[in-house]
């Protein structure tokens, strides 16, 4: 930078300074402005500056300052300023604010302060070459402060330099001067400063470069039994010495790699060269090198296994660490640091490399916890060791090993459900869980029972196959019945020795329990039978059972194994038969009663002392009997069957258990009689067969019914009208009397013919009924008499008038009879054939009877065309 520029720049300065800023400030409580120039800042006295001091007028102190460069120094509640640390020349602004409670309106005053430049104090300085690097600052005097920051080096050759020049190239001892040129400050001179400083670089001995060896002293030291050291060095200066293991003077150089190896065995072997300074050099030190030999022993990690600890719950997933531990196998692994390269195969998997010390034998590190916060195994395996000092000389003997980490999912019952069958009073009952989050496993569960009977902290283990599952309430919890409510409260996971995971759960379901029969109230009751009679058993006292099933068993005369019968119960009992194979015996028999269970519940019972004793009487001997014929006529009914008497039963069928009415009548056919003894047992059925007779019933012949009256005509005669003349039996009504056969026969009577059968000795059922006429005469072969006279008196003779026998001849007649006067006094017929001499034909004849006197009559024939006949008669009376 050229010296025009500095005056250019310190004219500018002084122009603001003393043009732009006001050279005379009003009074104020501040304090009036001022100015301070510091043209020998170097100076000790220089060090601190109080400004309050510099303020012009009476300013209230108490107040604060502040740099309005920004600058370092200044106490803004002093106002003492340290100028020396201000790095550069030039003009600085300090203002000082009044206190607030000083009530000025113009409460600020300001201190110009004008710092003259200063470029230090040069002097010499020595430094080596190899250091590397100078500071060209660091050789200025050190006694007084150091120069401002602002200026520019030169080297000897004007040429601008940094303040840290390289020294590392200098290979000899070399003289170096340098300018410092500071910008003046035109307040204090218009001239730069201007400081000269001198270096002197030395040359440091050079130890050189050492190759270090590393080596497998297992198989690689037979070419190292004669080693040069020097050998394994670069750019050295000679004459040095060397140090070391096996160097045993001050001029050897070599030594046996493979005898170090045998007797100290692997490590670092360190040996020093050493090279000294020149005499007159006191800045340079003495200069060494380290040649390593490392030789290193191949490890064999055969059998090294790794145990990860621990096997957690998906719970501690948030706090859980996890360390693995590595240990030898069949041999020794040196102590030391070694790196650990594994895997992890899992729900989160990665690859990592970690150090580690080995221990006689046993290495543990700690894993991230990161990889494990999911559910699921994780597989560890080791696939590298090295030790972190092997420089890798040797070939180890490896193979990757491996073990598992388990996070065990907490077992979850979220959306499980509960379900049961009714069970038993005292009766375990059985839980079906249905948990679809639940994974396959074996699990401990702690359940509550509330409801109708109580229990806390109950336990049971399942299996959960499938997301399903059952446990058993144990029976001694349902002791009363109605409906449990069981609620699952926690579930531990116990498939695998550790960890069981546990968590909390809230499923709840109902569990009914039946009660059990009552027992007590159970009641048989048999009567005697008789051997082969349906024994029936009538169980009371079931309560409100609906269906049940008995348990029983047969002893004495009839012995059984346990036998059972289902049945519905009616009003409170149900009867039953027992099989007849079970009682083929006659004599006394007990049943008792073992068990009964609610068919509809399954519950059951078992019985004490419900039993009943009961009889079964012998049979009577089956009754001696013959075939029986009958009179189908006679109507014989079982009552006519032989034997008979109160202790014998007729039956239309061996196996028939209903008696025939005695009243009921036999038919032709197979009839059983049994014989009934006094207890009312029945004998097996004896067979008789039954024949009803019968015979045709007499056939009338053509107009056998007619006869003529006249010939007063017989029972005999209307025989003799039908085919069986001989056989033939005449009745005046069914069941009536039996007719003789000389009995007259009457005129429109009706008579019963039966024929009888002579083989059987049977009357025909059928009968013949002949309504029998008398009016089948002839005429021409009869005459009738016509009395001329009656005496109606009362005295039962000839009391009424009447034609005997005309109406054989003449049923169709008819009869007039007329006083002298014409008048028709009565009129008569076969139905009407008698006059009793009162007149019911004319009226107005006082009291209707006829006088005594002569009368006449007109007889009407009305058959084969015959004329009426006309006569008289005489009414006496």
């Amino acid at each position: 930078m050229g010296k025009n520029y500095i005056n250019f720049l310190q004219f500018l300065i002084f122009f603001v300074v003393f043009t732009i800023l006001p050279n005379k400030i009003n009074a104020q409580c501040a304090g009036t402005d001022a100015q301070k120039i510091i043209c020998d800042i170097e100076n000790p006295a220089n060090e601190t500056l109080d400004l309050f001091s510099l303020l012009g007028g009476s300013p209230i102190p108490g107040g604060t300052w502040s740099d309005n460069n920004n600058l370092k120094g200044l106490d803004p509640n002093t106002g003492i300023l340290k100028p020396q640390l201000i790095t550069k020349g030039g003009v600085y602004l300090y203002t000082y604010t009044a206190p607030a409670t000083s009530g000025c309106t113009n409460n600020k005053a300001v201190i110009t302060l004008t710092i003259g430049a200063f470029s230090g104090i040069g002097s010499q300085a020595t430094a080596c070459n190899d250091d590397g690097t100078f500071n060209l600052f660091t050789a200025f005097d050190s006694n007084v402060m150091g120069p401002h920051t602002n200026g520019i080096w030169t080297n000897a050759a004007g040429q601008v330099v940094k303040s840290t020049i390289e020294i590392g190239g200098i290979d000899k001892k070399t003289t170096l001067q340098y300018t410092y040129t500071v910008p003046p400050v035109l307040a204090c001179s218009p001239a730069e400063k201007v400081s000269t400083v001198i270096v002197t670089v030395l040359r440091a001995p050079k130890e050189g470069k050492a190759n270090d060896l590393v080596l497998c002293g297992t198989t690689d030291l037979a070419g190292y039994t004669n080693l040069d050291l020097n050998d394994r060095l670069d750019d050295e200066d000679g004459g040095g010495t060397w140090t070391g293991l096996g160097i045993t003077s001050s001029t050897q150089r070599n030594i046996n790699l493979q005898q170090i190896f045998d007797t100290y065995g692997p490590g670092e072997f360190t040996y020093r060269y050493s090279v000294l300074a020149v005499p007159d050099n006191n800045i340079c030190s003495d200069r060494y090198v380290d040649l390593r030999i490392t030789l290193e022993k191949t490890v064999d990690f055969t059998g090294a296994k790794i145990v990860v600890s621990k096997d957690i719950c998906e719970s501690e997933i948030s706090t859980a660490t996890y360390s693995a531990t590595i240990t030898q196998g069949t041999n020794n692994i040196p102590n030391g640091q070694y790196q650990i390269t594994f895997n992890i195969d899992g729900p989160i998997s990665g690859t990592e490399s970690i150090f580690g010390s080995f221990i006689n034998g046993k290495l543990t590190f700690s894993i991230n916890s990161g990889y494990f916060i999911r559910v699921g195994k994780s597989k560890i395996t080791i696939t590298g060791i090295q030790s972190t000092t092997s420089k890798g000389a040797c070939t180890n003997i490896f193979s990757p090993f491996s073990t598992d980490l388990t996070v065990y999912p907490l077992p979850k019952l979220n959306g499980a459900t509960l379900t049961s069958s009714p069970t038993c009073q005292n009766q375990a009952g059985s839980i079906l869980i249905n948990a679809p989050q639940l994974l396959d496993g074996d699990y401990r569960i702690t359940y509550n029972v509330n409801g109708n009977n109580v229990a806390a902290a109950q336990t049971a283990t399942i299996k959960s196959i499938g997301g399903s599952s059952s446990f058993q309430v144990p029976g001694n919890i349902n002791a009363n019945s109605g409906l449990n409510v069981i609620t699952i409260l926690n579930i531990v996971n116990i498939t695998n020795p550790a960890p069981q995971c546990s968590n909390t759960a809230n499923v709840s379901g109902n569990l009914i329990i039946n009660p059990l029969p009552n027992a007590t109230t159970v009641n048989v009751a048999v009567n005697n039978y008789c051997l082969n009679e349906p024994v029936s058993v009538a169980i009371s006292g079931l309560g409100n059972l609906t269906n049940v099933k008995i348990s029983y068993s047969l002893s004495d005369s009839n012995i059984s194994t346990t036998q059972s019968i289902t049945q519905a119960v009616t009003n409170g009992g149900i009867n039953f038969i027992i099989p007849s194979a079970l009682l083929p015996n006659f004599g006394s028999t007990k049943i008792t009663l073992l068990n009964v269970t609610n068919t509809i519940t399954g519950c059951d019972v078992n019985l004490t002392n419900v039993a009943d004793d009961f009889v079964l009487y012998p049979l009577p001997v089956a009754p001696i009997v013959i075939d029986q014929p009958f009179c189908k006529v006679d109507e014989a009914t079982i009552a006519n069957l032989e034997p008979n008497g109160a202790q014998y039963k007729w039956y239309n069928s061996p196996t028939s258990t209903t008696p025939l009415a005695s009243t009921l009548l036999l038919q032709s056919g197979n009839y059983y009689v049994k014989e009934t003894s006094p207890v009312g047992c029945v004998s097996e059925a004896s067979l008789v067969v039954v024949t009803i007779n019968d015979s045709p019933a007499p056939v009338l012949n053509s107009d056998g019914q007619n006869f003529c009256g006249l010939k007063n005509p017989t029972i005999a005669d209307l025989s003799n009208n039908t085919n069986v003349a001989s056989t033939v039996a005449w009745y005046d009504a069914v069941n009536g009397n039996l007719l003789p056969s000389n009995t007259l026969l009457v005129h429109h009577v009706t008579y019963y013919g039966y024929n009888l059968d002579l083989t059987t000795n049977c009357f025909s059922e059928n009968h013949i009924e002949v309504v029998v006429s008398l009016e089948d005469c002839d005429t021409s072969q009869y005459d009738f008499f016509i009395p001329d006279g009656f005496s109606p008196n009362g005295d039962n003779v000839n009391d009424t008038f009447k034609i005997p026998d005309v109406d054989f001849l003449y049923p169709d007649y008819s009869i007039e009879i007329f006083n002298r006067y014409g008048n028709v006094m009565f009129k008569g017929n076969k139905d009407k054939p008698d006059w009793d001499g009162k007149t019911s034909a004319s009226p107005g004849f006082g009291d209707g009877v006829a006088p005594s006197g002569v009368y006449f009559y007109v007889i009407y024939f009305n058959k084969d065309n015959r004329p009426p006949k006309q006569g008289r008669l005489y009414l006496n009376r």
